[in-house]
């Protein structure tokens, strides 16, 4: 699984919106493949940020 598909299964997976900093903490993942990865996905509209820095899965 790439990075991509990592946060979007994190994002899917939790019951509230998060921020990239918890991302990072349930994913295991860098903090800048996590940045990387939620520019894309937003993008590509897989995800949507109903706040500020929080982030979910559409």
């Amino acid at each position: 699984m790439d990075a991509k598909e990592i946060v979007l299964k994190t994002l899917r997976e939790s019951s509230k919106p998060l921020r990239p900093s918890d991302i990072v903490e349930k994913s295991g993942l860098d903090k800048k493949e996590v940045e990387k990865a939620i520019k894309e996905l937003k993008k590509e509209d897989l995800i949507m940020s109903p706040k500020r820095c929080y982030y979910s899965a559409k």
